[in-house]
């Protein structure tokens, strides 16, 4: 039971962290994977701690305090001065400490790796004391199952609490209940100590929670500002509620230049409803009002003064924008592009924003097809940046086969309006946009509009390369800067581990697990090299176990490595290259699988759930396979593995057309998933194998670390160039192990 415990405690602590800082920390947001990364390093660590006699998990009340009163008290707003790419500062009036650097993203990294550093070691001590206690019954892989199955029911307490709407007090009361059975193991006045920081933490978040309402995708607030609603998000400003004349001309630009012309009317990003209203107020007969967040729906029923989605003549759609394109057939007069702007990443794996895939070349293609032979569209916001805008203009150009009709208002943040669309060459002459836009904080000063000299080199966004708010392939500095220190801290953090073993020595470090006599090995140890056998899975990803079951059913074990010196360990070069290399492919080949989940099911919350779950799934599978078959020859998975990720790069996603929704789903979940398992059939193998437990799980580590900075390469070149790099990684690995 407290195996389960421990599990589902590290993914529902790992879930919770990655939701609730970036609500107060802005930067976050767009940089969610560096607390992926830092929770997946904590846990590799806290694993390898496993033998040390102190228990760690005492000091996990202390630092999860202390994190929850950084974020309270410093509420750091980190500024990223750049014209390359784009983000989205607060805005906010409450106090904040302004950050001009990146830097701040490993400090934080550090911060929540020393959290999972506690927890972890009291996982790898349950898991250890579950294998041993099963002796001659297929041990290793019921620890592995009992643990992938907290894993799997903590997913799906998280989903549970995202549809439910409930604040994160609830999430971090479920997380301190389940840690309460382990801090009161020992009575005495630690214990109390403990449940009293456990109390003030939880306190402390109910006070940061105000009256902020909670989504599955944002923190929201809103406020009454004179005959305007305002809706904030994470604490930047989202959109407004006033009624339709007070509000910018654009909502009604579409009407204005083609007349009240349009039966049927899809919105996609809906919001609160002001397009919505702009639609039903020019004769419209039919709206669809397709929305991805609940919360910003109901508001927008509740409290737009126009009440737009109480009109019968609309049909409110809670779905992610691009699915809905690829689920309906319907066709409409006109589609609206209605500010989508999310201000959030998609998941925890990258830089690819919620709203990302709606602005590719494909998706314009897709809205293409949904149009009536004298369709139009019509595309607006504040883009801040020309280049953005050329870069919208640049795919409707190519999307269309026709010049957009843009102009935009420099003073205004680049606020742009592009119509498009069959129904353009009907107009012969166009109404002059206004001067003055009003619009919510904006000075009401003349802001002249004028037509786009587009950009023609500013390339499009597509599904391979999504990447709407970056002008052009390539790393920008501020990443290169802070994932090298990243980077520099694991390996000094990994390598200070590896000399800690070995100045402990074996006798030094059996691991404190209550109630149970103390083993000689760390069975436990199979949920560690999780690290690249099936960890990462999108912004709600569990550092689970996997397959570190041997083909013969045992577990390696990792006290014979306590000796092994880390010059000798990383000098054992072919070995040492292998499990790198493992470690490497994997986190690159699950980040490629996990983002682009989003094109077959979009980009919600429930379907990061069922791409984790379709891992879990994975690694299960070839978990128990492994434990059972006796896999003489890696070329036996090995080859299958290279040429599914062959297939896989030859067949995107959308590549081959299926008549039935069902049908694509399947095929491409197949397709974008099997070699996961391949892949956790190798990694068993192999570190069933090792006669260096240590030194090769440091390796592996090190190699998860690097797949998982690797992953900004995508912006580089794409995701689809990932996975040349993951068939190199495996390659390598297994022209490397020469066992």
């Amino acid at each position: 039971m407290k195996l389960f415990l421990s599990s589902f405690l590290v993914l529902f602590l790992e879930i919770a962290l990655i939701r609730w800082m970036p609500a107060y920390i802005r930067l976050l947001a767009y940089f969610s994977n560096f607390i992926l990364l830092a929770s997946f390093l904590g846990c590799g660590l806290g694993c390898m701690l496993v033998r040390t006699r102190r228990r760690l998990f005492t000091l996990f009340p202390l630092i999860q305090l202390i994190v929850i009163v950084a974020v309270d008290r410093l509420r750091l707003e980190v500024a990223v001065p750049s014209t390359t790419s784009l983000y989205f500062s607060s805005g906010t009036s409450d106090r904040v400490v302004p950050i001009e650097s990146t830097l701040l993203l490993p400090v934080l990294f550090v911060a929540v790796a020393l959290l999972f550093v506690t927890v972890a070691q009291r996982m790898a001590r349950e898991l250890e004391r579950a294998a041993q206690a099963r002796a001659g019954q297929r041990r290793p892989l019921y620890a592995y199952t009992v643990n992938l199955l907290g894993s799997l029911v903590g997913v799906g307490a998280f989903a549970l609490l995202s549809w439910l709407q409930v604040p994160p007090v609830a999430w971090f009361a479920v997380a301190f209940a389940t840690a309460l059975p382990f801090l009161v193991e020992r009575r005495g006045a630690v214990a109390m100590i403990n449940v009293g920081l456990l109390a003030g933490a939880l306190g402390l978040v109910w006070k940061m929670e105000g009256a902020s309402l909670w989504s599955p995708y944002y923190r929201i607030d809103v406020v009454e500002n004179g005959s305007e609603t305002v809706v904030a998000v994470n604490n930047v400003f989202h959109q407004s509620m006033a009624p339709l004349d007070q509000k910018e001309y654009f909502y009604q630009w579409p009407y204005t230049v083609f007349g009240d012309t349009f039966d049927d009317v899809l919105v996609l990003g809906a919001g609160t409803g002001t397009d919505v209203a702009a639609a039903l107020r020019h004769g419209a007969k039919h709206v669809d009002a397709v929305e991805i967040d609940p919360v910003i729906i109901r508001l927008g029923a509740e409290r737009h003064p126009d009440h737009p989605y109480s009109d019968p003549r609309v049909r409110i759609v809670n779905d992610d924008a691009r699915h809905f394109l690829a689920t309906t057939s319907r066709r409409y007069d006109l589609i609206v592009f209605a500010l989508i702007d999310s201000l959030t990443v998609q998941s925890s794996f990258s830089g690819v924003r919620l709203e990302s895939y709606m602005f590719t070349e494909e998706s314009f293609l897709a809205v293409r097809q949904h149009l009536n032979p004298r369709g139009a569209i019509a595309l607006y916001n504040y883009f801040r940046e020309k280049w953005l805008v050329d870069r919208l203009a640049n795919t409707v150009a190519a999307a269309f086969d026709q010049e957009p009709r843009v102009h935009i208002h420099q003073d205004r943040a680049y606020l742009a309006v592009i119509v498009a669309g069959p129904r353009l060459d009907s107009v012969a002459s166009f109404p002059p946009p206004p001067s003055r836009v009003r619009a919510y904080r904006q000075p009401q000063i003349p802001s002249p509009p004028r037509l786009l000299q587009r950009d023609a080199s500013v390339i499009p966004a597509t599904d391979n390369w999504p990447f709407l708010y970056l002008r052009k392939p390539g790393l920008p500095r501020h990443y290169v800067v802070a994932l090298g220190v990243v980077l520099l801290i694991s390996g000094c953090a990994v390598g200070c581990v590896m000399v800690a073993s070995r100045g402990r020595g074996e006798s030094a470090g059996r691991p404190e697990v209550s109630g149970a006599s103390e083993p000689s090995g760390l069975s436990g140890v199979s949920r560690i090299p999780a690290a690249s056998a099936a960890v990462r899975t999108s912004a709600i990803s569990p550092m689970r176990a996997t397959s570190v079951v041997s083909a013969a059913g045992r577990t390696p074990d990792l006290s014979r490595a306590s000796g092994t010196s880390v010059a000798s360990g990383f000098s054992r070069t072919s070995q040492t290259w292998h499990f790198f290399l493992l470690g490497a492919g994997f986190m690159l080949l699950e980040t490629k699988s996990i983002v682009q989940f989003a094109l077959l099911w979009g980009s919600t919350w429930s379907s990061a759930s069922l791409a984790i779950a379709s891992v879990l799934a994975m690694a299960l599978a070839s978990a128990a396979v492994a434990s059972r078959l006796e896999i003489r020859h890696r070329s036996s998975i090995g080859l299958p593995l290279i040429g599914l990720i062959v297939l896989n790069y030859w067949l995107p996603v959308g590549r081959v057309a299926f008549d039935s929704r069902l049908v694509t789903s399947l095929f491409y979940g197949a397709l974008v998933f099997s070699p996961v398992f391949f892949a956790g059939l190798l990694f068993s193998r192999s570190f069933g194998e090792s006669s260096s437990a240590a030194a090769d799980f440091g390796a592996n580590l090190l190699g998860a670390m690097a797949g998982g900075v690797g992953e900004y390469l995508s912006l580089l070149a794409g995701y689809r160039v990932l996975l040349i790099i993951v068939a190199g990684c495996y390659l390598g690995a297994i022209i490397a192990d020469r066992r």
